[in-house]
Formats: C-alpha cells, structure tokens, sequence
C-alpha cells in the first residue's frame, strides 16, 4: 500500500494551576494502553520535513511493540503545506479509505472537519487527553462542537535574539514592540560604525501569503485590535489599534529591517541572522535547533516571548494535529492510535528527541524536558502558552473561506508595508471585504 501511495504522491506534486496532567499521568496513559481488536492494518499520512518522518517511524515502532496485532505504516506527503492539503482533499473528496490518520495543520479544521471522526466519541470534553491541552488549541480544533483534531505538537512566533550584542551595548531583552525597535536601531548603527554595513536590527517575515497574515495578526492583536474575525463573526481590522500596528511595521522597513523585509520567508531571515548580520529575529520554533548547532552562534543567543503591545504579548500559533478520518475502516482502531500518538508520553519522546514543542502542558515541567539542551525554547513556549498568549488565525470561524480571508488580510497589509497604500485605508477597505465573507458565512 505504501508503495502505490508513493506513486501517487509521485504525481500529485493556561496558567501552572490550572495544569491537570501530573507526570506520573503522563506515563500512565500508554501504560493503560488498550490494544485494538482484530488485526488493522493503518496508514498515517504526515510530513517529512527534518526528522519528522523518522520520529513518527519510531513511534508507529513502539506502539507495534505494544500491539503486535496492528500494521501501522507512515505515508510521506508533500513539504509544501499547499500541496499536501490538495492532496488531503483529494483523498477525502473521493471517500478513499487509503489513509486512516492525517495530519492537520492547525489552520485546516474547519476544512476537513466534514470527513473526519469526532474525538468526543472516544474521550469527554473534560477528559484528561482534552485538558492536557491549551484551550487554546482545543477551540481551534473544534468544528460545531466536534473536536475533529488532536493536538500533536505545536509552533508559535517567538524573539531570537544575539545575547552578545545585547551585552556589548549594555541592553536588555526587549520587552515591547517599541523597546524592540529602540534597541535594533542602536545595535544596527553600532554595528554599521565597525565596518558590517550589510548588518539589521530586526529581521522578520514579509513575503506576501500567509506570512504576512502571521505577523500582522501578531502586531494587531498585541495592540488590542482584535483578532480579524472574532468567534462571533465580527471583523476586527479598521481600528486605531490594527492602524497604528501595520504603520509601525511599515516603518521598519528599510530602517530596522531590510527593504526586501518583504518578501523574507523564515528560511531567509533565518539565514541572515544566523549568518551574524541581524540583532533580532521573529521566526518558529525550528529556529531554535538551527542556531543551537551552528558553532558560531551556539553560545550568543537567546530566545523570548515576542514583544508586547497596548494588550500584551500575541503569537499566532501554528502547529500539527492528527485526525481521523471517517472513511477508514478500521475507525475505532485509528482514534486508538492516533490517542497513543498525541499523548504526554509520546509528545515528551519527540521534544527530547527532535526538540519538537509539546502541546500536552505537562510535559514542560517534566525533569528531563527541564534538563535537555532545547530547554530555554520549552520554557519560552510553556509561558506563552500557558498564559493564554497563542494567538490562533481565524481559521475555524472562516472554514473553507479561510484561504479567502487571508489572502485578502495578507494583500491589504503587505500594500501598506510596500508603501503602496496608506494604512487607514488598505484596512477600511478590508474591513468592506470582509464583511461580505462574514455575511456569506451566514453570521
């Protein structure tokens, strides 16, 4: 089966208190592991992307070890998130029972949530498999009170920065959008005057498409501006908040930040801040491992929540869950599996192994995710999450016109960022836009 999926992949081209998972819970959910009947033979589709594929191999290993009587096999899917929802759509539009477990990017739900099972009829809302995760997380997930995804692992926006550079100038991390700002234009002329003209002060996400959306959801929301379209259906964009935001941004543009800002994918401002020629950085937790094995860098930097505005920190929150799908047939062995998979215990196995972020809450405060080497990231992930600072896209209140509501986002605020239209009125404009999406939602 796998083989002849190949081919066709070949061509489709929350505070601490309120905590409720203890470690010694932790290790007693696979412990209580109840093995399916008969012998089910299972694909999960997922991707491949750095050690992905290989942990997730690890794993179906483990629970074969626990269950001999199940076949699990892993089906590598597209890097490109687009391309593999097309082929997700694909599968799912005929009814394929191909694939028995897919894994949903955190802005799909609504979009999916037709096709696959209600986790619900295996585990209560109230339920320790349910509250381990943030709320957050469990909202976005859930469909017409249907939770159709379980929480795998998560990515959130979060601030790299050059501790030796902070200590040469004598500052200290950034704590808003405007110390963020002070600080990397000093840096900058500091650096410019020893000889690096090509050196910035921040280095951030622009391209236009969804990485605009990320950002300006993060800068508007820290602002109090909302959160583009509200759970009721209310759109959040024409406001001074959101206003004042997106012609803040714009003004880093070619002084803080270079001028091709706004076309940097992650890869891109990455590489220009690991290269030494940037202060600070807004990227995704994959950052982390990058810079912490390159010899240079290792011992000079750090990481933070991202700066706070009028209302706090926000970081859009990104990340991987795992549904069932409704069309396999073998369905109660495949929400038993895809359990086993979201669990404490074999999240806490991939963040040691791969540094990939936990949604389970618990498992930061777990000794050996304390000790391990990734451990300042698990703590700046573990704060942002548990103080109710995730930001989620407005995906789920979108549905299958997400991809509409972030195109239109994503091109009114890069036009303010390319300097091509003021800021009051690209979000006026899409105020108007939206509205019109709202209204065919039925809000």
């Amino acid at each position: 089966m796998k083989t002849t999926l190949s081919r066709m992949l070949t061509s489709a081209a929350v505070l601490l208190c309120v905590l409720a998972v203890t470690i010694t819970d932790v290790n007693a959910q696979t412990d209580e592991l109840t093995c399916p009947d008969g012998n089910p033979e299972l694909v999960i589709a997922a991707g491949a992307l750095g050690s992905e594929l290989e942990l997730l191999n690890q794993s179906l290993q483990q629970y074969m070890e626990l269950c001999p009587n199940v076949t699990l096999t892993a089906l590598e899917t597209p890097d490109l998130v687009t391309d593999r929802l097309g082929l997700y759509i694909q599968f799912l539009g005929a009814r394929s029972d191909a694939v028995d477990i897919y894994s949903v990017d955190v802005i799909w739900p609504a979009i999916v949530a037709e096709h696959m099972v209600d986790y619900y009829d295996y585990v209560e809302p109230g339920a320790q498999f349910v509250t381990q995760h943030p709320e957050a997380l469990i909202q976005n997930n859930t469909v017409d009170d249907r939770l159709i995804a379980m929480p795998w692992y998560t990515d959130l926006g979060l601030l790299y920065y050059r501790t030796d550079l902070l200590e040469k100038y004598g500052l200290d991390i950034p704590q808003t959008w405007d110390e963020l700002a002070e600080s990397a234009r000093l840096i900058q002329e500091g650096e410019r005057a020893e000889g690096n003209s090509e050196f910035f002060g921040y280095v951030w996400q622009g391209a236009l498409g969804e990485a605009t959306m990320v950002n300006g959801l993060e800068w508007q929301a820290a602002e109090g501006g909302g959160v583009v379209i509200s759970p009721d259906g209310e759109v959040q964009v024409f406001n001074e908040p959101t206003i004042q935001a997106v012609e803040r941004a714009a003004g880093w543009v070619g002084d803080i930040s270079p001028s091709n800002v706004i076309a940097f994918t992650p890869e891109d401002s990455r590489e220009i801040w690991q290269a030494g020629n940037a202060a600070f950085m807004r990227n995704w937790t994959y950052a982390y491992n990058e810079a912490a094995t390159d010899p240079l860098l290792a011992d000079n930097f750090g990481v933070a929540p991202l700066p706070a505005g009028q209302s706090g920190v926000a970081a859009t929150l990104g990340g991987w869950s795992l549904a069932v799908s409704q069309y396999s047939n073998n369905v109660d062995a495949a929400a038993t599996v895809a359990l086993f998979l979201t669990s404490a215990e074999q999240q806490k196995f991939r963040a040691l192994e791969a540094g990939f972020a936990p949604t389970a809450l618990s498992v930061y405060d777990d000794p050996e995710i304390q000790a391990d080497s990734a451990s300042p990231l698990f703590e700046q992930l573990f704060t942002t999450l548990s103080t109710n600072s995730a930001t989620p896209r407005p995906s789920t209140i979108a549905g299958e016109r997400y991809n509409d509501v972030s195109r239109e986002y994503a091109n009114a605020v890069h036009s303010v960022l390319r300097g091509e239209q003021d800021a009051r009125i690209a979000l006026d404009d899409l105020e108007f836009e939206l509205e019109d999406i709202v209204i065919e939602l039925g809000f």
